[in-house]
C-alpha cells in the first residue's frame, strides 16, 4: 500500500511517503450514533442532534455552555471524534475533548483543549496529562489549519505503553510509560470521555488578556463520527491486559519512523509552550520530562 501524507503549513510543506507495510490489524470500528455511546451532561438545550444523530451541535451563549459524556468507562483504547470548531472570533472559548476518571484527587485525565483566538490568529490547541491526580503537565501547539473550516480528526491511543495524541493521525503529544523510573502512568482508573464547550477567558487566549466578545454569539462548535474502541467497565477482567487487544499490539508500542518524523515536525514547527522547559513554573525539570514523555 503507497499513498502520500501532506501537511500544509503557511509556505511549508511537510511530504511523507509511506511505503508498502506488512497489513495492521484493523484499528477503525464503524462511528456511531450519539445517543449510543453518550449522553447530555449539562444544558441539553445547547447540545442539537444532527442528521439523525450522526453529527451534534454544541452552543455557548451568555446563558450557558453544555457537554456531553459517554455512558461506560474504559480501561485502555482509543477514542476518536470529528470536530469542527468555533469559526471566526472565538477568543475566550475553549471546546475540549478529554478522557476522566471522575474520581477526587487521584483522578486520572487525558485533555484535548482547543482554544479559541481572535479573527485571523492561529488556533491553539492544549494538551495535557493528570495521573493519579497530578496535573499541570501542560503542551500547546498552533494547528497547522483552521480547524473551523470543516472537520478534522482528534484522537487519543491510550495502552500499556504511552498515551498518543493525534490530530489527523499525526502524533502531537507522547506521554511514555516510564514506570519503571518511578514516574506515574495511567493504567488502573477506567475513564470516560467527555466533551465541554465553555467559557474561559479568565486563562484561556493570551492568558486571559482576550476577552469573549459576546456580541459575536451564540458560538457553535460541531461533532461527528463518534468513535470509541476500548475494553468497557465493568467487563472481564482479562480485557485491559488482554495482548490480542489491536491497540496493545507491537505496532502500537512506539511511534514508527514515519510518525516519528510528523512527531517532531509538530514539536519543532508548532509548539508554542511546553511544561517542561518553563523554568519558572518548573525550576526543577519535571521527572517525566527529564525521561523523555
Amino acid at each position: 500500500m503507497t499513498f502520500t501524507y501532506t501537511i500544509f503549513s503557511n509556505t511549508l510543506v511537510f511530504t511523507i511517503f509511506l511505503i508498502k507495510f506488512v497489513a495492521l490489524p484493523i484499528a477503525y470500528s464503524k462511528p456511531t450514533i450519539f445517543l449510543e455511546d453518550f449522553h447530555v451532561t449539562w444544558s441539553d438545550s445547547h447540545i442539537k442532534q444532527l442528521d439523525g444523530g450522526k453529527a451534534i451541535q454544541l452552543l455557548l451563549d451568555q446563558n450557558s455552555g453544555c457537554g456531553f459524556a459517554s455512558k461506560n468507562k474504559y480501561l485502555f483504547g482509543r477514542v476518536s471524534m470529528k470536530i469542527k470548531l468555533i469559526p471566526g472570533d472565538s477568543a475566550g472559548t475553549v471546546t475540549a475533548f478529554y478522557m476522566n476518571s471522575d474520581t477526587d484527587q487521584i483522578r486520572d485525565e487525558l485533555d484535548f483543549e482547543f482554544l479559541g483566538n481572535r479573527t485571523g490568529q492561529p488556533y491553539s490547541v492544549q494538551t495535557n496529562v493528570y495521573t493519579h491526580g497530578k496535573g499541570d503537565r501542560e503542551q500547546r501547539i498552533n494547528l497547522w489549519f483552521d480547524p473551523a473550516v470543516d472537520f478534522h480528526t482528534y484522537s487519543i491511543l491510550w495502552n500499556h505503553y504511552h498515551v498518543v495524541f493525534y490530530v489527523d493521525e499525526v502524533p502531537i503529544r507522547v506521554y511514555k510509560n516510564n514506570e519503571d523510573k518511578g514516574i506515574p502512568f495511567p493504567k488502573i482508573q477506567p475513564m470516560g470521555v467527555y466533551s465541554t464547550l465553555w467559557e474561559a477567558d479568565d486563562w484561556a487566549t493570551r492568558g486571559g488578556l482576550e476577552k469573549i466578545d459576546w456580541t459575536k454569539s451564540p458560538f457553535y462548535a460541531y461533532y461527528k463520527d463518534f468513535d470509541i474502541e476500548g475494553c468497557s467497565v465493568p467487563g472481564p477482567g482479562w480485557c485491559a491486559a488482554n495482548p490480542s487487544n489491536w491497540w496493545e499490539g507491537a505496532a502500537y508500542q512506539h511511534l514508527d519512523p514515519v510518525a516519528g518524523r510528523q512527531y517532531r515536525w509538530v514539536r519543532l514547527n508548532h509548539m508554542v509552550y511546553d511544561y517542561c522547559t518553563d523554568k519558572q513554573r518548573n525550576p526543577i525539570t519535571p521527572p517525566e520530562c527529564k525521561a523523555g514523555i
